[in-house]
């Protein structure tokens, strides 16, 4: 039976990724930087909570990385942990470079360290292409990063390059566009829901929410209209 081990389990994309190796026969621990006192919410949402094993593990520790590496004994690694705002990366730019790009190193020169064929998937962002003007973007569009998010994705993306091409390791990134799901945190845009009028009718509210939302970052221009009464 093959083991994985999901940095950031407890996202959006992590716990989904749990739920669907799982269901493919897999062992699936995850981490979290102390497993003792968080919630996972959404892995108890897809209702896989007590299937996967949990472990405490800060990603900018490299001995942190090296002890669950070595105590799992993993298969494959994904890493999907890391600040994931790209606003709350300008408050918080250091933290978010450690997040990122160091705990990215830390995975990758653990996996080098220990000297097992683990295969490596790491999740990078459309975010380090940056503005390019609405033009599709894909493997051979060059990264031009806005963001310290974007700065600390696209460097990641070449840590795991180096690493792949410098010691032969199974290392490979993903670039991930945007994308949604019930599990999206509620400071995402797509989660708001930014006007609610109530209007009474005798013993009957009539309820109309509208969302109104211009945003160029990934997805382009759009406008998002709901109404539900």
């Amino acid at each position: 039976m093959k083991k994985a081990l999901i940095f950031g389990v407890s996202g959006q994309d992590g716990a989904y990724l749990a739920q669907l190796l799982l269901s493919k026969g897999y062992t699936v621990y995850g981490t979290s930087r102390d497993a003792q006192v968080s919630t996972f919410r959404n892995l108890e949402y897809l209702g896989i909570q007590q299937q996967v094993q949990l472990e405490s593990a800060a990603l900018n520790d490299f001995r942190s990385v090296l002890q669950v590496l070595k105590k799992t004994q993993p298969d494959e690694v994904y890493n999907l942990a890391g600040q994931t705002s790209v606003g709350l990366s300008f408050e918080q730019p250091v933290e978010t470079l450690e997040s990122i790009a160091v705990g990215t190193l830390n995975i990758l020169e653990a996996i080098r360290f220990i000297g097992e064929p683990i295969k490596f998937y790491n999740a990078a962002s459309s975010e380090v292409f940056g503005d390019i003007n609405g033009a599709a973007a894909d493997e051979s569009t060059p990264f031009s990063p806005r963001s310290p998010y974007a700065v600390a994705k696209a460097t990641a993306f070449w840590e795991v390059a180096n690493y792949r091409e410098a010691y032969g390791l199974f290392a490979c990134s993903g670039i991930l566009f945007n994308h949604d799901s019930p599990l999206r945190p509620e400071r995402f845009v797509t989660q708001k829901r930014p006007v609610r009028c109530g209007l009474r009718q005798g013993s009957r509210i009539s309820c109309i929410w509208v969302i109104s939302i211009f945003s160029r970052i990934g997805v382009g221009l759009r406008t998002m209209l709901s109404v539900c009464i």
